[in-house]
């Protein structure tokens, strides 16, 4: 393992401290819903969902100008459909996370059905590291944790800025996974492929200009894609698979598929790379757009410092 692996962050006396009160009020708040019936914290999910639409107004505009950027041709009254249940669903993986945190393992793995595991199961046999690409999908805090009871990954994420929600989402997030990694960890990762551990790996932000080309993302013709992923993608014995996950509609569970891995990829044309990249990302979030995270400013980072803002 990388010696800049992420430590797992130990408990502090600071963390009584009046600083943070509220950050404590809001985990035991959580960790006391996350008790109730599945369905009830859906429903109670959607009733938040419904009203930070009304009074996050910055966020929902974000979110609606992401739809009609990526989906011009689309009928005002479609996007309003889609903005309305992707809010629902952002107050859903608010209790969804308080679930992937602490739920028994039995709790957790009889809501998870999961196909293709046997693509990643083929690529070890073969003696291959896995590089899986998800998305941010809302519900990636309990994605993660029901999926690691199928298949354990090394995560590459970002640690929080909050020392306290730190302290909970790294014990969370590793309840069921092997280990993780900083976002600035590459040599980690890297290291993680090449002893062929199966990775995740979310490529679908805006991590601005730096390893990024500007290529096609929905109806964004110059949208910057980081080339990070090829840096992993790159290496030896490295097979690189779509992880789509999703909330059935029935309120019964989840599911994920791993898909076979991309074949031809990656090639020795970078641009070609990211845009299908971009273009399987596009494939996973059709399924299910109104469960995508559109509240993130995907489009910020313009090919010429002088563009003018697309959320202006």
């Amino acid at each position: 393992m990388s010696k800049n692996k992420v430590l797992q962050p130990n408990f502090k006396l600071s963390f009584l401290l009046p600083q943070y009160w509220l950050t404590w009020l809001g985990v035991i708040i959580l960790y006391a819903i996350s008790w109730l019936p599945y369905k009830v914290q859906l429903a109670l999910g959607r009733s938040v969902g419904r009203l930070l639409l009304k009074i996050a107004s910055s966020r929902k505009k974000v979110a609606l100008r992401n739809l009609e950027l990526c989906f011009p041709e689309m009928s005002d009254s479609e996007r309003q459909r889609i903005l309305k249940e992707n809010f629902e669903n952002t107050g859903i993986a608010l209790f969804e996370t308080g679930m992937g945190w602490w739920w028994p393992d039995w709790r957790i793995k009889r809501k998870f059905t999961i196909t293709g595991l046997e693509h990643i199961e083929a690529a070890k046999a073969d003696g291959q590291g896995v590089l899986l690409l998800a998305m941010h999908y809302l519900s990636a805090e309990i994605i993660g944790r029901g999926f690691g009871h199928a298949h354990p990954l090394v995560i590459f994420y970002r640690p929080h800025n909050n020392q306290l929600m730190e302290f909970f989402q790294f014990r969370g997030r590793g309840r069921s996974n092997k280990y993780m990694l900083g976002k600035r960890d590459v040599k980690g990762l890297i290291k993680a492929l090449r002893d062929k551990e199966s990775c995740l790996y979310l490529p679908d932000q805006d991590y601005g200009r730096n390893r990024s080309l500007f290529v096609p993302h929905f109806a964004v013709k110059e949208t910057a894609t980081t080339t990070g992923t090829l840096i992993f993608a790159r290496q030896k014995e490295t097979k690189t698979m779509m992880m789509i996950p999703k909330r059935k509609e029935d309120g019964s569970g989840y599911t994920v598929e791993i898909t076979p891995p991309l074949t031809n990829f990656p090639t020795d044309n970078d641009e070609n790379d990211v845009l299908r990249v971009n273009q399987e990302v596009e494939k996973a979030i059709l399924r299910k757009p109104e469960q995508y995270m559109w509240l993130h400013r995907r489009f910020k980072t313009r090919p010429n410092i002088d563009d003018p803002s697309l959320y202006k």
